[in-house]
């Protein structure tokens, strides 16, 4: 008989505590970036709605002062 797991739902990690600035290009890259340069979704961050409309800005904020590029 297949038992079927229900998967951990992702913890928010800016209402953990953590920050996030534009000037903060690596954890940028690392966690919201994905190899093309495109801004992942909230499914792939586990990042609540109101932080992703933040993580989107300070992309979008540090493309325009040209710390990441928009594409790879």
């Amino acid at each position: 008989m297949a038992e079927f797991y229900r998967k951990k739902k992702k913890v928010c990690q800016l209402c953990a505590g953590r920050t996030l600035n534009y000037k903060d290009v690596e954890i940028i890259k690392r966690f919201y970036i994905n190899e093309k340069g495109k801004i992942l979704p909230r499914r792939a961050t586990g990042a609540c709605a109101l932080h992703q409309r933040h993580i989107a800005a300070q992309i979008k904020r540090a493309r325009f002062m040209a710390l990441i590029p928009y594409t790879a």
